[in-house]
Order: C-alpha cells, then sequence, then structure tokens
C-alpha cells in the first residue's frame, strides 16, 4: 500500500531526521479518518515541490500527529508548463475536469466564461464555485501523490485568455474543425503550452479570431467529439506524453 499524502503549510528548514507536526483538519483526516498509527508510512508536502516522507511518530488526541521524516523528495518544476483553459461547464462537471486533468498531470487551470458557457461565475456564486475547484485540485493532487498542485487562477475574460495565449511558446484551441492533430503538432522542450477548451456549445467565431490574433492555432484531437469536461484531460495526456513528461 502506498502512503497517503497530507499538505502542510511550510516545509521550510526540515530534513532527514526531523520531527513534523500535522494537525488541523489534515492532522484530524490522518488520525480520525484515516487512523495512522505510529509506524505506519506517510508524506507530507507543501503542493509547492517539496514533500517530507518518513513514518508516523506518535499521535496526539483525535487531530494531531508527529512524523519522523525519512527523506525529503522534491517535484521539480514542469517543463514544458501545461496551462488549460477551461471554459465552464455545467453543474459539477467542473470539478470533474479538474479532478482529472489534476490527475494526469496538468500545471495549471485558468476558469473562462466563453461566450457560450451556460454558466456563468457572478459574485458570491462565483466565488464559491472558483473555491470547489481550487480544493478539487488540491484534493485529487493528493489522491494522485502529486508534490507540486496545479494552480487554478481566477476567472478569466476572453480578452485575458488571449493575453495568456499571447505569451505562450506553444498557443493551441482544441475545434473540432481544425485542421491540425494536436498529436502532430510540434511541440516546445521547455517554456510554456496553453491549449484553450471550449464549451459544450464551441468557441464562437469573434473568440476563435481574437485567439487567432494571438498566435493561437485550432487543432484536434481525433476522429470523436469530447465533452468539454474531458477533452482537457485527453489532450493533458496526450501533451505530457509527446513532451516526454511520461517517460
Amino acid at each position: 500500500m502506498t502512503a497517503p499524502v497530507f499538505v502542510v503549510d511550510s516545509l521550510d528548514g526540515v530534513a532527514p531526521g526531523a520531527l513534523v507536526t500535522l494537525d488541523g483538519p489534515e492532522g484530524r483526516h490522518a488520525v480520525s479518518v484515516r487512523r495512522l498509527a505510529p509506524g505506519e508510512e506517510i508524506v507530507l508536502t507543501d503542493g509547492a515541490g517539496r514533500g517530507a516522507a518518513g513514518t508516523v511518530h506518535a499521535t496526539e488526541g483525535r487531530d494531531r500527529l508527529t512524523v519522523q521524516v525519512r527523506d525529503c523528495p522534491a517535484e521539480p518544476e514542469p517543463r514544458p508548463r501545461i496551462t488549460v483553459v477551461q471554459a465552464l461547464p455545467k453543474g459539477d462537471r467542473g470539478e470533474l475536469a479538474v479532478e482529472t486533468m489534476t490527475e494526469t498531470g496538468v500545471d495549471a487551470v485558468v476558469p473562462w466564461a466563453a461566450a457560450r458557457c451556460i454558466t456563468q461565475w457572478k459574485g458570491e456564486r462565483g466565488a464559491k464555485s472558483l473555491a470547489k475547484w481550487r480544493s478539487t485540485a488540491r484534493e485529487a493532487g493528493k489522491q494522485a501523490r502529486r508534490l507540486r498542485f496545479p494552480e487554478v487562477a481566477e476567472a478569466a475574460t476572453t480578452k485575458q485568455v488571449a493575453a495568456l495565449l499571447a505569451a505562450a511558446d506553444f498557443a493551441a484551441v482544441l475545434h473540432e474543425e481544425g485542421a491540425e492533430p494536436l498529436a502532430g503538432a510540434e511541440l516546445p522542450a521547455s517554456g510554456s503550452i496553453v491549449l484553450v477548451v471550449g464549451p459544450e456549445g464551441g468557441v464562437s467565431p469573434d473568440e476563435l479570431a481574437a485567439f487567432a490574433a494571438a498566435g493561437a492555432r485550432p487543432y484536434r484531437l481525433g476522429r470523436t467529439v469530447l465533452r468539454t469536461s474531458t477533452a482537457g484531460t485527453a489532450a493533458t495526456a496526450l501533451l505530457l506524453g509527446r513532451t516526454g513528461r511520461w517517460s
């Protein structure tokens, strides 16, 4: 059985041999839900690429334990960095998209309020939805045993997405009418890749024009048309394989 992963605020100064305390909600989950006992394997992470692997040294009450650190693994900065601009899906499909993209290995997710999105994030509802996406990325990162969790940015406008595409080393829009398959695109070995996944109703002509002006080209994934909640995951897997990050 692989060691479970829990999140701590900081691992600054932690080295092999150190004792680290896990408390709060994460400590409660480890002690009261997972029922970890002294001697069992555990991994701590700050979610920013640093880890501390070791064994449970002692438990205290129902929400606190100490970890005897054996080694301090690190997850380097990704090369190239993969960002998926995800149009807002209906219902809980947004969390599904974030969950599966995180488990696959995406580095950043940018929620996008596309013109044809039925769902729109406004006011308190938007803040709650963003919080759900971020919580989903954190939990999926733990499940996938990642030490570096993906960033979930603030919701972006089409103009902001265009600026993100213009700054990328490779910029693409998934589109069923794209002349070139994403599997055949020439990808950078480093830098940043930004990929746009449109809503169920598709990317509008005005949006396609704005993204083209920013240097993004339309690509297709394959012969089938995927839902917006699964297209980003499939594309991320393809890019991770083709850039060598899964080698």
